[in-house]
């Protein structure tokens, strides 16, 4: 299941920026925490990639 969002755009002095808010499910489901890195990466003109750059370490689950 997706979820929608809207983009935002900002309008300062010096520049223009578009915002995308991220929805608390999806954060926390990847464990994002404040202030971490992220690159968007263009895939095509439909698709962008959301990209942690200091990859999280996860662990194995031990087979029983």
């Amino acid at each position: 299941m997706g979820y929608r969002v809207k983009i935002q755009k900002g309008q300062r002095p010096t520049n223009r920026v578009f915002k995308v808010v991220m929805l608390a499910a999806i954060a926390k489901a990847i464990k994002m925490k404040k202030g971490e890195d992220f690159e968007w990466l263009v895939e095509d003109k439909n698709t962008l990639v959301l990209t942690r750059c200091n990859k999280l370490v996860l662990r194995k689950i031990a087979e029983e």
